[in-house]
């Protein structure tokens, strides 16, 4: 959304101050633990913009509390497998030689949006060291929650979303929806279904002071399912719902919807993607 559509479209503009009380009447707490995954654009029109709303975010839970925000840079996997758009065939092995690798501040993210990169510039925030799905967390217990973070299983149970899982954390979505909630793929790890296959990735990273490519297995993700799981999970009652801004925000617990997940995807995920 251009911003001259922002203004027009919203009645009067957010601040860090009424989105904290927003934030405050959707049921985000002091001392919470909660991971954010947030669209800019569908908050309204926002003073300060990203840094308004990372400020709110910070305010609300306070020093006792812990934000947690995905900082994925998918552009640092293997080149053979994009395919949004995929490349040229010659250009992969130039493309994969050339990859930097990962940089817990140097690299930036793909996809994530303006308060996720924000977010990651702030003095307290940590980042988490995988080179394509990594976390940035600011906060009492950023370092227990990214302090360390597996290659492999990228998002699983020894990842920093099963840190979130054991620490009773929330799930705040800010203008977006369980589409883009990166908790669901610890419930695919959890669940077990025909098509449930593993997949070898590559990434460049620092091996011993140098740069190499690493080969690994992990489970072949997948979101196609996403949005369906999260209205379900809403029509079970399990989420908060309410405005940010001028959003849509929605606020439940991690482990709920994680548990939700497990089951939904072991009853109904098909044994393949194809129809």
């Amino acid at each position: 959304m251009a911003e001259s559509d922002a203004i027009v479209a919203t009645q009067r503009p957010a601040t860090a101050a009424t989105l904290a009380a927003d934030l405050a009447e959707l049921g985000l707490r002091a001392d919470d633990v909660v991971i954010v995954h947030s669209s800019l654009s569908a908050l309204g029109w926002v003073a300060g913009g990203a840094q308004a709303v990372v400020e709110a975010l910070l305010a609300v839970v306070g020093a006792g509390g812990t934000i947690v925000m995905p900082a994925h840079s998918g552009h640092l996997s293997d080149p053979a497998a994009w395919a949004n758009p995929p490349l040229p065939p010659s250009w992969i092995d130039v493309v994969r030689e050339g990859l930097p690798a990962f940089d817990q501040q140097l690299t930036p993210t793909r996809g994530m949006g303006q308060i996720v990169d924000c977010f990651r510039q702030h003095r307290d925030s940590i980042r988490s060291s995988h080179p394509t799905v990594s976390v940035v967390a600011n906060g009492r217990h950023a370092i227990e929650i990214a302090g360390s973070h597996p290659l492999t299983p990228a998002l699983g149970e020894s990842s920093p979303l099963g840190r979130l899982y054991d620490a009773d954390a929330l799930v705040l979505l800010l203008g977006v929806t369980h589409a883009n909630n990166t908790s669901l793929h610890l419930a695919e790890h959890r669940a077990d279904w025909p098509g449930k296959a593993i997949y070898t990735e590559g990434v460049p990273a620092v091996v011993d002071g140098k740069r190499a490519w690493v080969n690994y297995d992990d489970l072949e993700k997948r979101d196609d399912d996403f949005g369906v799981i999260g209205e379900a999970f809403a029509a079970s009652g399990g989420e908060r719902a309410g405005v940010v801004g001028t959003g849509r925000a929605r606020l439940c617990r991690q482990r709920a919807v994680v548990d939700f997940a497990v089951e939904w995807m072991n009853q109904n995920r098909p044994d393949s993607l194809t129809p």
